[in-house]
């Protein structure tokens, strides 16, 4: 930190000017090549990422786990005409995602490690995007929905001047248990771009998303600070009860707090450098305010009681974990990911050589093309007939 340089931590409602806003009326328009989906959910909730698909001509890759099935998934997506490939990410080798410093970190404590898969699915959407030699790929939750799709073109050909493009959030606003309970007592606090519906170029591709919430705001960021980021059209999140579990705002509060940290400083024009110990021993103790704060402001509203008693329960779990978060964890974690950032460079760099087809780029994470389904074009490009037989599994890697 520069000498004599006083930096006031504290958190913002707002990091909106951060971005680049693009007019879709006088942008110019391009083509995704593939249109990646971490798939949770059951096929029902994959229509808007498959009507993106064909609509589009692009690729359909359904990463899947939890209550997804690879299967059942591809069958649906083929069934409307997409080029899907869908997998059981489960079931993949381990050696296809280098090991994070970061995950290591966080392994050691029970309180911070986050036992979810999201970060694994788009890390690997990233490997084979840059194994298949795509340039323009776009990341969507399987809980959203597009209400334009010309949206997505947009966003593709802003890809030239910006290495990501999210597009704006609308619906559910996308924020944490804290930040929802600041927008319900009357905060106009402001939702960002995020991992949901955004648009990424192959200049963003040796990025890579930690395993820790708002993963996709330290995507965002090339080691020292925001990378060329815009924003355009639109995309609703599916509504949902942030309140419903305390263990959510648990989960979510030690990424919230660097990540806030970090973008309070990008906010000022000030880099990653400024994150020192002093700088999170200024930050914490005003993040744990605004939480205390929160309480008070819902104990005296007029919310609904039951409505309340969870709210309060959730922002009481996240002072509580707050709490457990030292100055010392925060530098650490952050130096930990700027290791991890090289890595995955090192690794991107290695994916990118001898780049040949998207059958290679499967074979190199150790899946064998010869068990997966295509999907409709890749059929007929090969001659191959049309199965009676719809149950073939997409992919048993």
């Amino acid at each position: 930190m520069a000498r004599g340089r006083r930096v006031m931590p504290g958190q913002h409602v707002t990091h909106r000017h951060l971005l680049t806003r693009v007019d879709p009326q006088n942008a110019p328009r391009a083509k995704l090549d593939a249109i990646v989906v971490p798939n949770g959910r059951p096929p029902v909730y994959l229509k808007q990422a498959i009507d993106a698909a064909v609509r589009l001509g692009a690729h359909l890759l359904l990463l899947c786990s939890l209550r997804a099935n690879a299967n059942n998934a591809a069958i649906q997506a083929r069934r409307a005409g997409a080029r899907v490939t869908a997998i059981d990410v489960r079931r993949l080798p381990a050696w296809g995602i280098p090991a994070f410093e970061t995950d290591q970190l966080l392994s050691r404590s029970r309180e911070h490690h986050r036992k979810v898969d999201t970060s694994l699915k788009r890390n690997l959407g990233l490997s084979i995007a840059a194994l298949a030699g795509w340039k323009r790929i776009l990341f969507l939750d399987d809980d959203i929905e597009l209400p334009d799709l010309e949206d997505l073109g947009v966003a593709a050909g802003a890809l030239g001047e910006h290495a990501v493009v999210g597009l704006e959030n609308g619906g559910m606003p996308d924020n944490s248990v804290v930040c929802h309970a600041l927008r319900d007592i009357g905060v106009d606090q402001a939702t960002f771009i995020g991992g949901g519906a955004l648009a990424v170029g192959e200049d963003a591709f040796d990025s890579f998303f930690p395993n820790i919430y708002n993963e996709d705001w330290f995507f965002l960021l090339d080691g020292m600070g925001l990378r060329p980021s815009a924003v355009t059209g639109l995309a609703t999140q599916k509504p949902y009860d942030p309140y419903r579990d305390a263990d959510r705002a648990r989960g979510e509060e030690l990424g919230d707090t660097l990540a806030e940290g970090v973008f309070g400083l990008l906010d000022r024009g000030l880099g990653l450098n400024e994150a020192d110990e002093k700088y999170w021993r200024g930050f914490l103790p005003d993040r744990r305010q605004i939480i205390k704060h929160t309480v008070e402001r819902v104990e005296s509203s007029t919310i609904e009681s039951a409505q309340k008693a969870r709210m309060i329960v959730a922002l009481k779990a996240a002072i509580g974990r707050s709490y457990l978060i030292e100055p010392e964890l925060c530098v650490k974690y952050l130096q930990a990911w700027q290791v991890d950032n090289v890595r995955w460079r090192d690794h991107m760099s290695k994916s990118r050589h001898d780049v040949v087809s998207f059958e290679d780029a499967l074979v190199s994470l150790g899946i064998d093309p010869s068990r997966i389904h295509w999907g409709v074009e890749h059929r007929i490009r090969n001659g191959a007939k049309r199965r009676s037989n719809e149950s073939r599994p997409s992919v048993r890697a």
